[in-house]
């Protein structure tokens, strides 16, 4: 039996292939907004961001999520993204 292909995404901040699994998935929301998706199914186009702050602010920095979205992104977005670190951290710690 073959071994199952693990699906690889790019991170926009860094440009590194990583897991798909590994990385967060920022959707173009509803109308002209940036949002988070938690379950990495919500429609829409989608960008992959490393779990580092480091890779959101370089992405933010350098517009790649807005040209990969094409929206607009600000900064609740980032508020958003160290929360779900924070709560994926819990998770990780408690298991």
């Amino acid at each position: 039996m073959k071994p199952r292909k693990v699906p690889m995404r790019m991170c926009v901040g860094c440009k590194t292939m990583k897991p798909k699994r590994e990385l967060f998935r920022v959707v173009g929301g509803d109308g002209d907004t940036a949002v988070l998706d938690k379950t990495s199914k919500a429609p829409g186009r989608g960008a992959y961001v490393c779990p580092d702050e480091g890779c959101m602010h370089k992405a933010m920095k350098a517009r790649a999520l807005e040209r990969a979205l094409q929206v607009k992104v600000d900064e609740t977005l980032l508020g958003q993204f160290k929360r779900e670190m924070a709560r994926r951290e819990l998770q990780r710690k408690n298991i």
